[in-house]
């Protein structure tokens, strides 16, 4: 009678008042209407915030296309790139498209070299200050930029780096380290050491076990950071406005107050457009890196026994 009783409960025909059953690929999943209340409402949430985001950007399209945009306008009636035709000369967008593609990448790949290095001993080595040294990276992390950019200011001045752009991409490598020891050591955490030790059995050296085992198992995380480091300093505004004074050497963050006049009047239709023109690179670098992590960390198998 038990059996008997414990296949009646199992079978997807017999229904409880309060949940059903449903068989999905030869699995019962039991669903409950509290359960799925709550998922509508999940979905609603991420609808709405979705809305909240979906909307202004929305506005930047179809104000890039209007040739007289205003704050308060709608769809265009007739669809017309004469803002783009505008704006796409060498010393509105190209020139500051590329000085923050220069800036920003020389940015990324200086902070994840540094972070590789700085992050292996504290992921591999018991030291005595390594948890101390953790809490002043993670402090770091949350200080706000502002509040060092006036000695910053004053050390650029006394030592002449005003309008230096090597300096200036140091400052915001110093900037972007904290975060990128801090996301680096947790991706290479997840490294087994077994291969490192193995390795270290064949004669190789602590450089080589990072160069070609740790770094190679870690690259969708380096790649996340490289991008992650590259978009915060695409946006970056404040470093490059104040350090750098020569139009030429401005970034496309600092350059778009090129449509504000000094009268207050607003060129929406060419400011809609250079933004549009702007937020394209790093739209298309996180949908590659969402399709390069699809395959995300996969350690199985690499270490046996």
């Amino acid at each position: 009678m038990s059996a008997l009783s414990a296949t009646n409960t199992l079978r997807p025909d017999a229904q409880a008042p309060a949940e059903s059953a449903a068989v999905t690929g030869g699995r019962f999943h039991i669903t409950s209407p509290r359960a799925t209340m709550a998922k509508v409402s999940a979905y609603g949430v991420l609808a709405l915030v979705a809305v909240f985001f979906i909307t202004p950007l929305l506005w930047l399209v179809l104000a890039s296309l209007e040739p007289r945009a205003e704050v308060g306008s709608g769809a265009p009636l007739v669809l017309s790139f004469s803002n783009f035709a505008k704006i796409l000369n060498w010393s509105e967008t190209f020139l500051p498209l590329i000085n923050s593609a220069i800036q920003s990448g020389a940015t990324a790949a200086i902070t994840v070299v540094v972070s590789l290095f700085a992050a292996y001993p504290l992921s591999r080595y018991q030291m005595r200050f390594r948890r101390p040294f953790l809490y002043v990276v993670l402090f770091t992390t949350g200080l706000p930029l502002t509040a060092v950019l006036v000695p910053v200011y004053g050390a650029f001045a006394r030592f002449d780096l005003i309008d230096n752009v090597p300096a200036v991409i140091v400052f915001m490598t110093a900037t972007s380290l904290p975060f990128g020891i801090w996301l680096m050591k947790g991706f290479m955490d997840g490294v087994p050491l077994d291969l490192e030790q193995a390795a270290w059995v064949d004669g190789a050296s602590w450089v080589d076990s990072l160069r070609r085992i740790v770094a190679p198992l870690m690259m969708p995380g380096i790649a996340f950071i490289a991008i992650f480091t590259f978009a915060v300093q695409w946006g970056n505004f404040y470093v490059p406005f104040i350090l750098l004074s020569s139009n030429n050497k401005l970034p496309a963050s600092v350059a778009v107050y090129q449509f504000f006049s000094e009268e207050g009047g607003i060129e929406f239709g060419q400011l809609a457009a250079f933004s549009v023109i702007y937020t394209l690179p790093i739209v298309g670098l996180w949908l590659v890196l969402s399709r390069f992590l699809r395959g995300q960390f996969s350690f199985s198998g690499a270490v046996k026994g």
